[in-house]
């Protein structure tokens, strides 16, 4: 972390070519410096799938939650 806060261009090379970069805290992975546009693709796919998965909850469950609404 220390090395990553000195060097911040040097993250943000290895980000253009690698895409991500890992910062330790402790020897430990603790946080992911990643493209803009890489992480919006990854909020649009986990959107999706939640999104997917709320509806296919609510579809299987629809006379039961009528029946709460009451």
């Amino acid at each position: 972390m220390t090395e990553a806060n000195q060097n911040f261009s040097r993250v943000v090379r290895m980000v253009d070519e690698n895409g991500m970069a890992v910062i330790l805290k402790n020897n430990k992975p603790r946080y992911m410096v990643m493209n803009f546009s890489e992480y919006d693709e990854i909020q649009t796919a986990r959107r999706k799938f939640f999104n997917s998965t709320a509806d296919s909850i609510i579809s299987e469950n629809l006379e039961a939650l009528k029946e709460l609404a009451k």
